[in-house]
């Protein structure tokens, strides 16, 4: 069942979203490889920005259609199911290339619905 506050569920994972680029700011792949407190951080962070995800429903895709809403959901199963498989440079590839243009987009959308940030 969807959210009944969608837009506090995309204030979730605009926060966690920025959190991740606050850890990582500033790091190359190899710092990110060897610091474990930084990729357990990102990686809880993006365990919340998937279960945000998943309580949005059709409310985000249909809001945020150039996103990949089906792989946002999906990351979180990988970190808390199949931990052991994962692929952290393909977790290094979402916090370089993916995050970023989720935040710009989700904050346009809030602006654009006058929905505040706080």
């Amino acid at each position: 069942m969807p959210s009944e506050r969608p837009w506090l569920r995309l204030m979730d994972i605009l926060d966690n979203a920025r959190s991740v680029l606050a850890y990582t700011e500033g790091m190359t792949y190899a710092q990110y490889l060897t610091n474990p407190l930084v990729r357990d951080g990102s990686e809880r962070c993006l365990a919340r920005i998937s279960e945000a995800a998943v309580k949005l429903g059709s409310f985000a895709p249909d809001l945020l259609p150039n996103h990949d809403w089906t792989g946002i959901r999906g990351i979180g199963n990988l970190l808390r199911h199949d931990y052991d498989k994962l692929n952290i440079d393909k977790i290094w590839q979402i916090i370089e290339f993916k995050l970023q243009p989720l935040i710009i987009d989700i904050e346009v959308a809030m602006r654009a619905n006058g929905i505040p940030e706080e």
